[in-house]
């Protein structure tokens, strides 16, 4: 991972590129180009992952000195590629896979991004034609983001390298601050929260024409969002499923530089750490970093030690404390650009900065399986309705007492929920409309968030943007997450607290053969009666500890956010929710933020996100300096 920049029409600033820093603490380059745009540059912060060497300092160019490559990320099959251009007389300076993406696309061009197996946001200047490539990976796992103006196009690996470029307003955009506050959902549309700032989307390519005095821009999606069909029986889908995701771990485990990985307890994590103990071998010791809790509502310590003793890793503990989280709440806010959704990002945070404190430069992680596989419990009201649609009313029955049973669901929520995707789509959109109205009036109504929100909503606004169905089941929703309101929120802050501290985060799961495969598959081996992840849980037999394999419950990466908000942070969130009213006047109504803020403080309702979201909006408006 590294962090890079670009831009066409502005006067070169160097300092665009060291405000990232942290992105890449093992080198920088900075190159200046002309074009009748105007000046062009492009520059480069490096960590060092694969060929540490000089060989791999960007900017590269190539022999003739007509491209010029900046480039974040790993492509994973470089090894690979490397054969198949050899095999077509071209020859290499180095070992690194940089050189191998830049020899790629002069070979292939843009074609050349479907052969490529990993994460990356790369910029491309032709000094000949005068033309800049941009391009993100299939699913936005490195991030890339745009600001066309007036006097010109720039391009960065995070939004404040762009803030006060001439044209830029410095205010909030309003409707994905909705979005926000009333469903917590980010990154689900090429608009950021800055008015003026867009992201490259998943599975995109941008070309900035510079031969003329007037930039022509072209954007152009070249992974679409979708998925086939397949119809395997439970053990050939298994077996399968069990090759993709070992094939995919042992290519992430390409690195010139240690390799560890992030150890929650849950299925995911757990299957990651079992495979890479079974390829590295009992003398080699997999570095785990784990948050822990005193609290055992949210603390999985114990699945985190059967794995431990199952696959003989090197674990690291992490114990987040209520009093570090405003401690460390601003710089975490101005790493992520963007308000972020609950403290479990401030865990997350404490994680990498133990992993760089265990001297680990690569850490791997589980993000992306609970989308495909239908993990979240917010899944099952599909899998009802797609058991209702065709008629098997015993299973409904057995799944609604099963979840009774298991995770205290309540029997008429459940049938509730189940019966809303059942409905018509424009029906359906209107009753999770009037949902939100009921459950946000007395605190979102302001005229400014009801003039420029989003009457939509998020969800249906990211399916729409993608060409994607309403989420009806368990296929159009695993769709849904994947490429529209989930995914791209989580990889951000995943992206963002990893780099932070140096930490090159990968996620095996997002291999994309694997996420093809897995999308494509029936229902049923994801969901069966109350049981999540079934394709994962029979894959991993005889690999994972059976006490992990089939633990029932799910508790996501959470905080004990209940105790700390009505305990030791209880004046602090009270601060925090009264400088976002003074801050924002016009933004939320502040009797009825103040009345959520007193019930939940006081027990009369649950403590949820809402709160932090408030909170923290304030928090990252002050470190920013943004208006309305």
């Amino acid at each position: 991972m590294c962090g890079l920049f670009g831009s066409i029409g502005f006067e070169p600033e160097p300092s665009r590129i060291d405000i990232v820093a942290h992105r890449g603490p093992d080198g920088r380059g900075w190159r200046e180009f002309t074009s009748a745009a105007g000046p062009v540059a492009l520059g480069h912060r490096r960590l060092a992952i694969i060929d540490v060497s000089e060989a791999g300092l960007q900017p590269m160019a190539d022999a003739s000195g007509r491209y010029h490559l900046v480039f974040n990320g790993e492509i994973y099959n470089y090894l690979e590629l490397r054969e198949e251009m050899r095999a077509k007389g071209e020859v290499f300076v180095g070992d690194s896979d940089t050189e191998i993406l830049l020899r790629a696309y002069l070979l292939w061009g843009p074609a050349a991004l479907t052969r490529l197996r990993g994460m990356f946001a790369f910029l491309i200047w032709d000094d000949h034609d005068k033309r800049l490539f941009a391009a993100r990976d299939r699913y936005g796992i490195k991030p890339l983001y745009l600001a066309a103006l007036p006097r010109g196009v720039a391009v960065g690996s995070e939004i404040k390298q762009l803030l006060g470029l001439p044209g830029l307003s410095g205010r909030m955009n309003l409707p994905r601050i909705h979005d926000f506050l009333a469903s917590g959902i980010a990154d689900h549309t090429a608009e950021t929260m800055f008015d003026g700032v867009a992201q490259v989307r998943a599975g995109e390519w941008v070309l900035v024409d510079a031969s003329r005095p007037a930039l022509q821009i072209r954007t152009e999606r070249w992974y679409p969002a979708g998925a086939g069909h397949l119809r395997l029986s439970e053990d050939e889908a298994a077996e399968q499923f069990r090759e993709l995701l070992t094939e995919s771990v042992r290519l992430h485990l390409r690195s010139d530089v240690p390799v560890g990985s992030c150890l929650s307890g849950g299925l995911d994590s757990s299957a990651i750490v079992c495979l890479m103990a079974q390829m590295l071998g009992s003398d080699a010791k997999v570095n785990t970093v784990s948050a822990c809790y005193a609290e055992k509502s949210v603390d999985e310590k114990p699945f985190m030690d059967a794995v431990i003793a199952h696959a003989g890793t090197l674990p690291h503990f992490v114990f987040p404390k209520a009093e570090d989280v405003f401690q460390h709440a601003s710089d975490i806010t101005w790493h992520q650009d963007e308000p972020f959704g609950s403290t479990s990002i401030f865990a997350q945070w404490c994680v990498f900065a133990e992993a760089k404190r265990a001297g680990v430069k690569v850490m791997l992680d589980g993000q992306g399986a609970d989308e495909q596989l239908a993990g979240y419990h917010g899944s099952f009201p599909y899998y009802l309705a797609g058991l209702m649609r065709r008629g098997a009313l015993r299973q409904v029955v057995g799944t609604i007492l099963d979840r009774k049973r298991d995770h205290g669901a309540p029997i008429g929520r459940q049938l509730a929920q189940a019966l809303i995707p059942l409905l018509p789509a424009p029906l359906g959109q209107r009753v999770r409309q009037q949902h939100r109205a009921l459950t946000q009036h007395d605190w979102l109504n302001s005229e400014a968030i009801r003039t420029r929100g989003n009457p939509r909503g998020a969800q249906a606004l990211a399916n729409e943007v993608l060409g994607l169905p309403p989420a009806s089941d368990i296929r159009s929703l695993c769709l849904s997450l994947t490429y529209g309101f989930n995914l791209g929120m989580l990889l951000h802050w995943q992206d963002r607290n990893a780099m932070a501290h140096g930490i090159e985060a990968r996620v095996p799961f997002l291999d994309h053969p694997l996420v093809e495969f897995t999308l494509a598959l029936g229902n049923d081996h994801k969901i069966v009666g109350a049981e999540t992840k079934r394709i994962l849980r029979h894959g991993m037999a005889g690999i994972l500890p059976e006490a992990v394999r089939q633990r029932s419950d799910k508790l996501g990466f959470a905080t004990p956010e209940q105790s700390w908000f009505r305990g030791p942070l209880r004046g602090l969130m009270q601060d925090g929710v009264e400088a976002t009213l003074k801050r924002y006047p016009d933004l939320l109504n502040a009797p009825g933020v103040r009345a959520l803020t007193a019930e939940m403080l006081d027990g009369r309702r649950p403590v949820d996100f809402t709160l932090w979201r408030i909170v923290n909006l304030g928090l990252w408006g002050e470190r920013f300096g943004l208006g309305l």
